[in-house]
């Protein structure tokens, strides 16, 4: 294995930051760790990339991360502050001169999408998505073997994030070992051969993302956009046509159905004379999965919302049968 580590403990006073991981990656694969911010992920990349010490077993290429040579480690820290008065080229430039072997700085910025007037501009003028490109490319300057990335596409646009993503892809057929860290299960999911969901220090679940998905992301529903106020005759309308509705979720949703239903839905509700704003189909996915398995949601910034199925947050109104 070209990345490892059993059983890895870290603790911070009180706080424990990794309890018994344990982990590995093969040659050429993408692995995404996968959790809200708090949930371990920086720890661990730490610990492989020996810049803070764990008990457990942890080796990179073969050999514990300190003696590896650097030559052929690529690292993009979640937290990275060059020097804000240099261009992204001159700073990409910069990282290369720490190499004996470097890929030209332009076609690597390039391969980022950051080029032309862009790549001349101070790094402080730079904008938030343009920054993180160029931090990447300060990791892919050297043409790694292992590539490892914290929170790699945080503050870039869908257009950028989508090129880094097949960038990614690409370096991985082409033999490169990756590692990355994300609260994004989107990006888990477009990205990652296998997913390890990390939660409160451990390793809740592993494997392919369809495989996590099928495993413990519940059925496929038909979402509906109810007002409040007919709700509950939304609810008994559906009931008593024999749909099955999933209890207290935050949406009013029907499972246990196929797609091509979704018309006689439809003709339910307005038989009822039911008003209804909208429906979504809604295919379960990784999010689904690491909500079934911890209890927990994980917001677009990263953080942690504790939840399960069957509770409605606070500030939601229920939505199962009954009274609105």
């Amino acid at each position: 294995m070209v990345i490892l580590a059993e059983e890895v403990r870290r603790r911070y006073g009180e706080t424990v930051a990794l309890d018994g991981v344990s982990l590995s990656v093969a040659e050429g694969e993408v692995y995404a760790l996968v959790g809200p911010n708090g949930a371990g992920k920086t720890t661990l990349v730490r610990a492989l990339t020996g810049t803070t010490v764990v008990d457990g077993r942890v080796e990179v290429l073969g050999e514990a991360p300190a003696d590896v040579d650097p030559e052929r480690v690529g690292l993009l820290p979640q937290e990275f502050d060059p020097a804000e008065r240099l261009t992204a080229r001159e700073l990409v430039a910069y990282y290369a001169g720490l190499y004996d072997a470097a890929r030209d700085p332009d076609d690597v910025l390039a391969d980022v999408g950051l080029e032309g007037a862009d790549a001349r501009k101070p790094y402080e003028d730079l904008s938030g998505g343009q920054k993180r490109r160029t931090c990447v490319a300060t990791a892919l300057v050297n043409d790694p073997d292992v590539l490892f990335l914290d929170e790699p596409t945080t503050g870039i646009d869908p257009a950028g994030r989508r090129q880094l993503w097949s960038l990614l892809a690409d370096l991985a057929d082409g033999g490169t070992t990756i590692l990355l860290t994300t609260h994004d299960m989107a990006e888990a999911e477009a990205l990652a051969d296998r997913v390890g969901l990390l939660a409160d220090g451990q390793l809740v679940a592993v494997g392919p993302p369809a495989e996590l998905v099928a495993a413990h992301g519940g059925d496929s529903r038909l979402e509906l956009d109810v007002p409040e106020d007919a709700e509950g005759r939304a609810a008994t309308a559906l009931e008593m046509a024999g749909y099955q509705l999933v209890p207290d979720e935050v949406a009013l949703a029907i499972t246990g159905i196929d797609p091509r239903d979704i018309g006689d839905v439809v003709e339910t509700l307005e038989t009822e004379d039911v008003p209804y704003e909208a429906l979504t189909w809604k295919q379960p996915d990784l999010e689904d999965v690491y909500l079934s398995l911890t209890g927990t949601e994980v917001t677009a910034g990263g953080e942690p919302v504790p939840r399960r199925r069957g509770q409605v947050p606070a500030g939601a109104s229920s939505r199962r049968g009954g009274e609105p």
